[in-house]
């Protein structure tokens, strides 16, 4: 499937005055850092911008510049010209009352780097060899010559850093560093951000590792890592938004694994799944498309009915099915 150009999107955008930009439910640093820094720009270029989170901005990036324009939206179409769609795999997934937000906008442009994205916007550009939204936007803004300035810079090193496991994964490229080195150069103080994203936690996140280490589950003969995460535990801890964020990478730096999974259980009665693979011939978006979900080879997730052993039972067992397949 043919996406299309960045010059395409530039044009449309260069003649609209109102837009939204959105991101997906729950979002991570890729879908804040996205969202502040193209809706940023869009300011600076003159626009007049809603940027949208149904979820709001997770405690732990509430430090990001400018993550103060994030607005949680209302249940009624905005007047607009043009809707943003960043870091979202389906259009459902922006949240109910974003997609209402945005339902008026005779344009809908998808921004995206998930393999499942089934390209639904009026204008796509889903670059699935890009480590993180983050790179993508930044190479749209730099190339089209949207403006850039310092709180994007931050922003966008978030996105870049989180979604690529503070460039870890495999995903990450050559052109990813040589990005980062560019905004280094124009004055971003990387090590201060990182510092904040990776070394400044709250007590309660903590506690949240200490009962990770000690409700964790090892199976498939020591190859799959587990934590299944309960109400009770939440709320024993006070548990906000962001804080389970990276908990997941403690389970797969155990040595002889091959997938990580925590299963969160919801208010709704729902279990969030949260899937990554240190394995490249393990695919765990494949499993989790056989509950519904999807991601990427390495990183995907999936929202199952609860309760969370029933969730828990059937989802391992697909997961031990893959690996055995592999054997």
């Amino acid at each position: 499937m043919t996406d299309d150009s960045f010059g395409a999107i530039a044009n449309a955008l260069r003649g609209c005055q109102r837009i939204a930009v959105a991101c997906h439910v729950r979002p991570d640093g890729d879908a804040i850092g996205s969202l502040v820094a193209f809706a940023r720009s869009m300011v600076l270029a003159g626009k007049t911008v809603h940027a949208l989170s149904e979820d709001g901005v997770p405690a732990n990036l509430e430090f990001l510049p400018l993550t103060g324009i994030i607005e949680k939206p209302d249940d009624y179409p905005l007047d607009l010209d043009v809707a943003v769609a960043l870091d979202t795999a389906t259009h459902e997934r922006l949240g109910e009352r974003t997609v209402k937000a945005m339902s008026a906008a005779p344009l809908l442009v998808n921004f995206d780097h998930h393999a499942t994205n089934p390209r639904y916007g009026h204008l796509n550009h889903v670059d699935t060899t890009s480590p993180a939204t983050g790179q993508i936007i930044y190479e749209f803004l730099t190339q089209q010559g949207f403006p850039v300035d310092a709180d994007i810079r931050d922003n966008l090193f978030a996105a870049i850093s989180t979604d690529t496991g503070s460039f870890q994964y495999n995903s990450t490229t050559a052109r990813t560093h040589r990005i980062i080195a560019e905004m280094i150069e124009a004055g971003l103080d990387a090590a201060t951000i990182s510092q904040k994203l990776y070394d400044e936690h709250p007590l309660r996140r903590v506690l949240l590792l200490k009962a990770l280490l000690n409700e964790m589950k090892i199976s498939a003969g020591g190859r799959i890592a587990s934590w299944a995460l309960t109400m009770a535990t939440q709320q024993g801890v006070d548990m906000e938004p962001g804080d389970t964020e990276g908990l997941i990478d403690t389970l797969r730096s155990i040595e002889g694994t091959m997938a990580a999974v925590v299963f969160e259980e919801t208010s709704e009665g729902k279990v969030r799944v949260s899937a990554r693979s240190k394995d490249v011939r393990l695919d765990v978006s494949l499993v989790c498309a056989q509950f519904g979900g999807g991601g990427h080879r390495m990183a995907a997730g999936a929202r199952l009915p609860g309760p969370i052993a029933v969730a828990e039972d059937k989802f391992l067992q697909s997961l031990t099915n893959e690996i055995t397949r592999l054997d």
